[in-house]
């Protein structure tokens, strides 16, 4: 079997694997996962090349970062052989970006994951905080804590491509060194293309999540929280539906 790919994650100097193992599912966010399982899909990551892993306090209420803290310390894998990387500033309780929250978070998130140090430490989906204050006093913080050796990068996430500007024109270079952005270079989406050279020209490098669109190839529909309305939701479902029997109705007939 060949191994993935790895690439330097901008200025950073890590080698990520090209694609990384996300770790919310081990928090039982999509449904229960057991640890036989938490452990079987973490061993296989490892075994296919997969050296990232990327975790939160918010996915399952910190049950994420415990249970894949507790797989890869069982595992007895190297320090050096992965990368690991976690965010602060959202939980399951809402939003807090404060320096003494966040500056406590790392504190606890490294006690969960078994590590002395994270090699990325998120600032998680800044926004839903005040962006002035990410940039004020959230990223300060998280410089001090990588002064202190508890996070080798820092990083920021969200949704609006917008927010990455705004904080990257507004704090000192070098500041932030890893963005990581979701459902913007997908199957529908492909917007982040367009953003890669400013990035690149402030030296940050760039982590694409849900590259699937947070499940947008199944037949489960929009999720509860979506802000469509019901009929629209309705709709979707409907064209799913549709579209799946058509799909079905044709490879039936070009079999017969």
């Amino acid at each position: 079997m060949a191994a993935l790919e790895r690439r330097e994650l901008g200025s950073t100097g890590l080698m990520l694997s090209c694609l990384g193992f996300g770790a919310s599912p081990l928090g039982n966010v999509f449904g229960h996962v057991s640890h036989a399982d938490a452990l079987a899909a973490v061993r296989l990551a490892l075994q296919l090349g997969i050296n990232f892993f990327d975790t939160s306090p918010y996915y399952g209420g910190t049950v994420s970062e415990t249970v894949l803290g507790n797989c890869l310390h069982e595992l007895n894998v190297p320090r050096e052989d992965i990368v690991v990387s976690t965010k602060c500033g959202r939980y399951v309780d809402g939003f807090d970006f404060s320096a003494e929250r966040v500056t406590r978070s790392i504190d606890e998130s490294l006690a969960r994951l078994k590590l002395d140090y994270v090699d990325i430490l998120h600032c998680h989906d800044i926004e839903f905080g005040s962006l002035d204050q990410i940039v004020n006093e959230t990223i300060p913080a998280l410089q001090q804590i990588k002064a202190a050796g508890k996070a080798r990068f820092i990083g920021i996430t969200g949704l609006p491509l917008g927010i990455f500007t705004y904080v990257l024109d507004r704090v000192p270079p070098g500041s932030v060194d890893v963005v990581l952005s979701y459902c913007h270079y997908s199957v529908n989406d492909s917007a982040l293309v367009d953003l890669l050279p400013y990035l690149k020209s402030k030296g940050v490098g760039v982590i694409s999540a849900s590259p699937l669109a947070m499940g947008l190839l199944t037949d489960n529909g929009p999720p509860e929280w979506h802000p469509a309305s019901s009929e629209l939701k309705v709709c979707f479902l409907l064209w799913f539906s549709c579209f799946y029997w058509f799909s079905t109705c044709c490879k039936w007939y070009s079999e017969v």
